[in-house]
């Protein structure tokens, strides 16, 4: 009963979320700011993710392919379509529920135990409008721009651990990712962030907004948001990749 309530509670909160989505006036500076801490702050953490994953993966897959008759710019095609259509994706949506996901739950969920999401009720604000639509939208708006800044920094990193410690030219890597590189791969890894940006966003949302218990009560909803988000980042994909791939 805990479960169906639950999700009661989350399908409600979205419908008020959509329902007051049209107040722009209401939420315009704070989406601004969230945008900001969405976005503009996740890029160091971004650019270090999708660097190293790329360097890792590019390290890899020469080691794999070294004693095998394959052409190296193989290896180029490999990394690029691999960041693209998953691992920039995944692995950044991954990192950003946990830094995402866990200070939108910490936010809303200290203003809920601290009563100020009744005062802000209490002076006429709409509470949903105010605090949770413009934390969804910036999610929905800066995940596929921090996928693209990944997905970019992955090829880099790729490249330049080819040429340093792979034995692979960055012309010949860089000719692999040109010759095998398809348009929808990144507009599916875009949609995908799409997804995972709105869930993210919206669990996180939803525990902070109904967490309860004082400090207590704050940590566990921020444990479970970023638990949660990974758990249906990880079944959206499969979903998403069972269905436009």
């Amino acid at each position: 009963m805990e479960i169906l309530n639950n999700l009661g509670e989350y399908c409600l909160l979205l419908y008020h979320a959509i329902r007051s989505s049209t107040e722009v006036s209401t939420y315009r500076s704070n989406l601004l700011a969230e945008m900001v801490k969405t976005g503009y702050d996740s890029i160091p953490i971004i650019l270090l993710t999708g660097i190293f994953t790329g360097a890792v993966l590019t390290i890899q897959t020469a080691y794999q392919l070294q004693y095998s008759f394959i052409p190296k710019s193989t290896i180029g095609a490999i990394v690029t379509q691999s960041m693209l259509i998953e691992l920039a994706a995944a692995i950044s949506s991954l990192v950003l529920a946990g830094r995402v996901g866990a200070r939108v739950a910490t936010e809303l969920g200290t203003m809920r135990v601290s009563e100020q999401v009744e005062a802000l009720e209490s002076m006429g604000f709409n509470s949903v409008t105010f605090l949770v639509v413009p934390r969804i939208l910036s999610g929905i708006l800066m995940f596929p721009i921090l996928y693209i800044i990944a997905s970019a920094s992955g090829v880099i990193g790729g490249l330049v651990a080819g040429a340093v410690f792979g034995n692979l030219p960055m012309s010949v890597f860089m000719h692999g990712a040109h010759e095998f590189f398809y348009p929808w791969d990144v507009a599916f890894g875009i949609i995908k962030m799409l997804v995972f940006g709105f869930i993210i966003t919206s669990v996180a949302s939803f525990k902070g907004y109904f967490a309860t218990g004082g400090a207590e009560g704050v940590g566990k909803s921020t444990t479970q948001a970023t638990v949660l988000g990974c758990i249906y980042i990880l079944l959206a994909d499969l979903v998403l990749a069972a269905i436009l791939l």
